[in-house]
């Protein structure tokens, strides 16, 4: 069903732009040539159903993603970012015996013992140059409820999941976000996200190929160099994670137009601070569209447009996802009350990998994701996210969401970003505890920034203590880690 849509998109743009670095550019038709050398390699080098990744955002990536389903394998892109002794549990789980990578990350392939095409060492050129001479092979027969990809999420908890999604749910969610966001080919996306996060491998990879559209990428992020690419390459559909656009916000020499031609402005992968938000409408006129998801669900469920706008809202759901919020006893609650934001459509997961406990207790039997995050739907069907169920505080009987706190406090202008989390109290249960680092060359006393909080806050919500930090942990796609936030009590 994916290589396929690339055929389709190749045969009705072929000559086309496709995908893009510093180091290569490639057309469609060069990109199918590309996924077939990299198809044959997968063949001759493993049986095993499953194949592991271990690349940047590039061209090579794209090409390494179709060429592993043109062979009839799952895709298991690994996070780089780790070390080896984290990824190596992971590669274990997914009984790998063959990862695809480039010589840069070959200190890290080393440590987990598996079998590694280092695919800049292969003559891959010279096989480009034969592939006239050859019969092209047959696209695989796959059902859509086939395991496409096996994505390890992030480690908001201590032990990764394994999240299988199907070829259904890739395909559906890419096609459903370009109706839904208006992407026609011509269009040019900026790709600097990890492709083992979902956000990278669906909205950066995947959504051109479906839209006959295009994508330059950057392999590490970089303000200065994302700035440069979206006047060079002509950007018109830039989606980042919101610590990203606070980068480019934060980056002196980025011009005031620097949008002035981008089509789409997307955020999405955290919540948006309030500063970003309006940073970016003060000093380059330009406003960014939220957007919701998660891994289990391909990951795109709700989008902000520009004609269907709410302040504070991620937007309605894209085409063929609906959204519903439930009580804890499973019941839906009234428009513009607060539960459970749950999911439902053909982007929700088959499941986790090999583990039937923690996918029953989040897939419903009527067909339910059960997201995790609190939330609600004003009478116009605008939704809203109002913190994260598993990581809600009870603060002497009252339920207390971190964001809510950590927002008032990314009010101040000494602030550039607040992470809260609830520490044991003898009196009250729990309490909350803030930690926050700066804006460039500000400062401000705990005194100061709790007499702040009080004055936007009741006072059970007010933090016990607030750290001030250089910098808070992030994942790999800047999405903030509270459980390391704990560590630091």
């Amino acid at each position: 069903m994916l290589i396929d849509m690339l055929m389709q998109t190749a045969k009705k743009h072929g000559s086309e732009p496709a995908v893009a670095d510093a180091s290569i550019r490639l057309t469609y038709k060069r990109l199918v040539g590309l996924s077939r050398v990299i198809r044959d390699y997968v063949e001759s080098h493993t049986d095993r159903d499953k194949v592991g990744i271990i690349l940047p955002a590039s061209a090579m990536f794209s090409g390494c993603m179709f060429g592993v389903w043109w062979a009839k394998r799952t895709m298991v892109p690994l996070n780089f970012l780790l070390a080896a002794d984290e990824l190596s549990p992971l590669a274990q789980r997914a009984d790998l015996d063959l990862i695809l990578s480039v010589s840069h990350f070959k200190p890290l392939c080393d440590g987990l013992g598996i079998r590694t095409l280092y695919l800049d060492e292969l003559p891959i050129k010279r096989k480009f140059a034969t592939l006239a001479l050859k019969r092209t092979p047959p696209l695989p027969v796959v059902e859509p409820d086939d395991t496409a990809v096996l994505l390890f999420t992030s480690g908001t908890s201590a032990l990764p999941k394994g999240v299988e999604l199907s070829y259904r749910n890739l395909r559906s969610n890419s096609e459903d976000m370009v109706a839904s966001a208006g992407i026609v080919p011509g269009h040019r996306l900026l790709n600097c996200l990890p492709p083992f996060h979902v956000f990278g491998l669906t909205v950066s990879a995947l959504l051109p190929v479906a839209a006959g559209a295009s994508s330059y990428c950057i392999p590490r992020f970089s303000p200065v160099a994302i700035s440069k690419a979206i006047v060079e390459e002509n950007i018109s559909v830039f989606m980042a994670i919101p610590s990203m656009h606070g980068a480019l916000l934060r980056l002196k020499s980025a011009p005031k137009d620097l949008f002035k031609n981008v089509f789409l402005l997307g955020s999405g992968g955290e919540p948006l601070a309030e500063n970003i938000f309006k940073g970016f409408k003060e000093r380059f006129g330009a406003r960014l569209l939220q957007g919701y998801g998660l891994t289990e669900t391909s990951p795109v469920c709700t989008l902000e447009l520009p004609d269907k706008l709410r302040d504070g809202s991620i937007g309605k759901p894209i085409r063929n996802v609906q959204i519903g919020i439930f009580d804890e006893n499973g019941a839906e609650v009234a428009k513009g009350a607060e539960g459970e934001i749950c999911i439902k459509g053909p982007n929700v997961m088959k499941g986790y990998h090999r583990d039937a406990d923690s996918t029953s207790k989040v897939l419903t039997d009527d067909g339910w994701f059960k997201s995790g995050d609190a939330g609600r739907i004003d009478h116009d069907g605008f939704i809203y996210i109002t913190g994260r169920i598993k990581e809600m505080l009870i603060v002497g009987g009252e339920n207390v969401h971190p964001r809510e706190i950590e927002s008032v406090l990314e009010m101040h202008p000494a602030i550039a970003e607040a992470g809260v989390i609830g520490q044991s109290d003898p009196s009250r249960g729990e309490v909350p505890v803030a930690f926050v680092t700066f804006e460039e060359g500000e400062s401000a006393t705990e005194v100061e920034l709790r007499d702040f909080a009080r004055q936007k806050l009741a006072n059970f919500k007010v933090p016990k203590q607030i750290h001030i930090l250089e910098e808070l942990p992030h994942g790999a796609t800047g999405k903030l880690l509270r459980r390391k936030l704990g560590d630091l009590l």
